[in-house]
């Protein structure tokens, strides 16, 4: 697998995490006090630090991939704050921070929804999304103040602080290196392509020592007393990466390459070592858009289940609901399982014209795939069609066009009566039906792109795209025209609604791309970074009490692939991160803006 020329990703996933206060101590005595907080180290991966308070308050910022970013401030409690202040080495947590402006945070939000036990100690080994993923701004990044034992060094009840961990790393990976006491053999037994006389295949093997306290941690090696050794059957491809993948679990560190993050993600995910499992598994983030014909993105997906590695799942199917489009024209799309694509039908974030071409894209897939696919199994996948979300022109062609009409006629029916209430009722009307379920899936919007639901502009020299409204589902034709003139808004005119009873009650919505602060003034909005993508209603929507607008900001790259999907709140895009889901290579892409109107 060649590595991404676009890929910003480190090649080291530096995984040792130290804390702030106690780098490069050597052998000196000191206080966690103002004097020992100046100190200014290198900082690794995971450190974390206050910024802009004073010595035991501040902004809570985290170092990952070379950079120092913030942490978002929802759900954050004492269980947090004890993390952030025992990584510290200060000896407990008073308050959390919110809303407190510590000055500019030039740097991405790295991490939002943290959860922590509060036992923990370090952040980074809480719970959270992702690195970088988020739908906070910078005015949401947390604080806060920890408890200081206070600056008088010659008080009895002082803590001192030594930690000479810094060097542990390195003096665990020359303990693994020199062999010395190991007392745990691991046989690695590889096929190597010929066989026996007796027809067996025929199998070199290699031997790792190791030592069964830094093995015993993780279970599944196996490494408990009365236990001398193992023995571990490995691909050829994923043999050389053996021996690093045993010095990690003794150092925390390794690099990482895109040709032996697989294996390594395996071995990890084999032998339960969830970190180096899940940071591996973001590192395939980077190489999702690579492959057209998305063969690499539905095996990773299936690989992810086989493995278990939830993060890497999300990582895939989300590539594939943003991607929907592209993949049903694939190679890779009639080879989808019944699961794959029931786990995608599921999904609101699904990126499709409208809900009756997904409707019309199963039917073609069921049929392509004939008998095998059995009778409940169609209906499964039909039944998460959200029919009420179906356009209402639509609804009344579906029984003549539809393949599988005649075949499930008691489902559709169904179906079809459900939308044909939600296009002809009002939602009080509906509410009052005590068989009305206003949070089934069925009524919430995916993410449509056909009008008049959305529009899209173009950044300046980058490749225009059209939504050619002659052939509906073709969504995107290319003109190679560059260098032309973007306008910097535009306007839409959507139904307040996509209930039929609404077709004659408009809104119009301006749609803003911003380049710089000036444009942002003169709009009245403060904007943190740029471009920004605003898209606000030209009149009040208080009349409509009961829609709430969930809008959405597509990114697609180059016209090809969409890398970032992103939420509006106060009419502004949420940026915050400035770390896309996916790689898209010199920033060539375009802003798509969906209208997507839900009862509440």
């Amino acid at each position: 697998m060649r590595t991404p020329a676009h890929s910003h990703s480190p090649s080291i996933i530096q995984m040792f995490a130290q804390p702030l206060c106690c780098h490069g101590l050597g052998l000196t005595w000191r206080p966690c006090c103002p004097t020992a907080h100046k100190k200014n180290p290198v900082p690794r991966e995971g450190d974390v630090r206050l910024f802009g308070g004073g010595v035991a308050d501040g902004r809570v910022e985290v170092y990952h991939e070379g950079q120092w970013g913030t942490v978002c401030d929802d759900g954050w409690d004492l269980a947090e704050a004890r993390v952030v202040c025992r990584q510290l080495r200060f000896p407990g947590a008073r308050s959390v921070v919110i809303g407190k402006d510590y000055g500019t945070a030039p740097g991405p939000i790295w991490l939002d929804d943290l959860k922590c036990q509060g036992t923990e100690n370090y952040v980074s080994t809480c719970a959270f999304k992702s690195w970088g993923t988020t739908d906070c701004s910078h005015k949401e990044d947390v604080g806060v103040i920890c408890e200081s034992s206070g600056s008088n060094a010659t008080d009895g009840n002082s803590t001192y602080s030594l930690d000479h961990s810094i060097s542990l790393s390195d003096e665990r990976g020359q303990i693994f290196d020199s062999g010395s006491g190991c007392d745990f053999s691991i046989s690695v037994m590889t096929a190597t392509g010929n066989t026996e006389e007796d027809g067996t295949p025929e199998m070199a093997s290699t031997t790792v020592c190791a030592h069964k306290a830094i093995l015993s941690q993780f279970p599944l090696f196996n490494a408990s007393e009365g236990t001398a050794g193992i023995t571990v059957d490995i691909s050829p491809a994923c043999q050389p990466n053996f021996s690093s993948f045993i010095r990690y679990i003794y150092t925390r560190k390794m690099e990482v390459t895109y040709s032996s993050v697989q294996c390594l993600h395996w071995l990890a995910s084999k032998f339960g070592v969830k970190q180096l499992m899940e940071d591996t598994g973001r590192l395939f983030t980077q190489i999702l858009p690579e492959d057209a014909s998305f063969h690499t993105q539905v095996s990773l997906y299936e690989y992810a289940v086989e493995t278990g590695d939830i993060v890497l799942q999300e990582n895939c199917i989300q590539y594939l609901a943003w991607n929907y489009q592209n993949l049903t024209s694939s190679p890779a799309w009639t080879q989808l399982s019944v699961q794959l694509l029931g786990a995608l039908l599921l999904r609101s974030d699904l990126v499709v014209p409208d809900e009756y071409f997904l409707l019309w894209n199963v039917e073609s897939w069921i049929r392509e795939k004939g008998a095998s696919i059995s009778s409940e199994a169609q209906v499964d996948l039909l039944k998460r069609i959200r029919f009420p979300m179906i356009p209402a022109e639509e609804l009344y062609n579906l029984e003549p066009n539809s393949s599988l009409y005649a075949t499930h006629e008691a489902m559709y029916q169904k179906n079809l009566l459900k939308a044909f209430q939600f296009n002809v009722l009002l939602f009080s009307n509906l509410k009052s039906n005590p068989k009305f379920d206003k949070d089934d899936d069925d009524y919430r919007p995916r993410i449509y792109t056909a009008e008049p639901w959305s529009t899209t502009m173009t950044r300046t020299q980058n490749r225009r795209m059209h939504y050619n409204q002659y052939d509906r589902y073709n969504q995107y034709n290319q003109y190679n025209q560059f260098n032309q003139y973007n306008p910097s808004s535009k306007v839409i005119t959507t139904p307040v609604h996509n209930s039929l009873i609404f077709k004659n009650n408009k809104i119009q919505w301006e749609a803003n791309v911003f380049n710089n602060q000036q444009e942002c003034s003169n709009r009245g909005v403060r904007c943190e970074s740029f471009p920004s993508a605003r898209l606000a209603p030209q009149s009040s929507l208080t009349e409509w009490r009961h829609i709430l607008f969930r809008n959405r900001l597509l990114l697609m790259c180059q016209g090809t692939y969409i890398f970032q999907v992103q939420d509006f709140k106060n009419n502004m895009a949420v940026n915050g991160s400035r770390v896309p889901a996916y790689p898209c290579p010199d920033d060539q892409y375009t802003h798509q803006f969906v209208v997507r109107p839900e009862y509440v």
